[in-house]
């Protein structure tokens, strides 16, 4: 990679030579049959890659406007949805939800903790729940969500699931074909963002819908919105040569070579080389007396978040490794200065991890601890 540093941050990530090579092409007209193409075929590849029945919608924006879309086109005003929220961006539903008129409620869990089936399971008996909102691997906390337990308990309500993936989509298990316990219950929104596991730069939202979620925007009237109202974008998404709004161009050239990348490596190997990761680098920072703030069982494959030892200094932890060309980002909240966050996901390789794992014993080392990175990297490796 031409990359100067190493961004292991839980998003934006690594980019690739041949992602760099594609939005650095020619910008074409919008409406181009070229780039149409182009634009259709990474339409099919992210269909493929989540095995949808609906539709897939990739439009310029954050990841924040597609949980918006995902949220007006399948749940009127005054109608209910239950957020279940294990950090910062789960409960990022509760505000978009009541900026609509949408009746939210929460359950959050303790940072580091799993939302209980059980608990989910006690809320939606007591209400009628349009939807149930689900962040797979909050990009606060590494905490992921345990969709086999949590989907059936949803789908049995008669709820929407929508599954937040925006820090777990192409590393994490997110096929829209997939039956949880009966050939009805499957996740029906799945939404993402391009910089993160895809590894392409910001700027690019994918939501996908199932058929039932598809249905369920049928029976909507209005949708209070123009730009993420699906049924404008639909068009656009079967020929791309008609006109809505613009497209980010040179950024679908980007997430085509992208999701070329994600499938010719193929699902179940990305799964399982996140899993690598994810243990490599938490088995080798435990020699720094460093341990994931997500409880055992419940830490996500794509970021970690890492609680410092006694008497290390956050900002000079994190200055001292960016000059040393590695980039880890703080942790927020009640966590600030307490943990950082260590993104494993996408592009990134064992080799940039193993470097990472050694830098950071040796920063720590800098900053007057006594570890042995070389101990910490044999660790690491012991995975592999």
């Amino acid at each position: 990679m031409r990359n100067q540093e190493m961004l292991l941050i839980p998003g934006p990530t690594p980019v690739v030579d041949s992602i760099y090579d594609a939005i650095a092409k020619e910008t074409w007209s919008h409406t181009d049959p070229r780039f149409a193409q182009i634009y259709k075929d990474s339409i099919a590849k992210t269909r493929d890659m989540l095995k949808t029945d609906g539709e897939v919608i990739v439009f310029a924006a954050s990841g924040t406007l597609g949980m918006e879309m995902a949220l007006i086109n399948t749940v009127k005003p005054g109608e209910k949805v239950l957020v279940v929220s294990q950090g910062y961006f789960g409960d990022r539903f509760i505000g978009i939800g009541k900026a609509y008129g949408i009746e939210i409620d929460v359950i959050q869990s303790e940072w580091g903790q799993q939302v209980s089936p059980e608990v989910v399971e006690e809320k939606l008996a007591s209400g009628n729940y349009k939807a149930v909102t689900v962040t797979h691997a909050d990009t606060s906390t590494g905490v992921k969500a345990d969709l086999d337990a949590l989907v059936p308990v949803i789908k049995k309500h008669g709820a929407l699931v929508i599954v937040d993936g925006i820090c777990a989509t192409a590393a994490m298990e997110e096929d829209m074909s997939k039956t949880y316990g009966d050939p009805s219950y499957k996740l029906d929104i799945v939404l993402t963002g391009s910089q993160k596991a895809i590894g392409v730069p910001p700027g690019l939202a994918i939501v996908a819908f199932n058929q039932s979620a598809l249905d369920v925007r049928k029976e909507i009237e209005h949708v209070p919105g123009y730009y993420t109202d699906i049924y404008n974008w639909l068009p656009i998404m079967h020929d791309p040569t008609k006109y809505f709004a613009t497209p980010a161009v040179n950024l679908v050239y980007a997430y085509d070579e992208g999701m070329r990348i994600v499938l010719e490596e193929g699902m179940k190997n990305r799964y399982a080389r996140h899993d690598k990761f994810a243990e490599g680098v938490r088995k080798g920072l435990k020699e720094y007396g460093m341990k994931p703030l997500a409880a055992k069982g419940a830490e996500a494959s794509t970021l970690s978040c890492v609680l410092y030892p006694e008497g290390v200094d956050d900002a000079a932890f994190r200055k001292n490794l960016s000059e040393k060309g590695i980039v880890v980002a703080g942790a927020l909240a009640h966590l600030k200065g307490k943990a950082f966050r260590i993104g494993h996901m996408g592009n990134t390789t064992k080799e940039m991890l193993e470097k990472a794992v050694e830098e950071i014993g040796k920063t720590l080392n800098d900053l007057g601890q006594d570890v042995d990175p070389k101990q910490a990297v044999a660790s690491f490796n012991s995975v592999f």
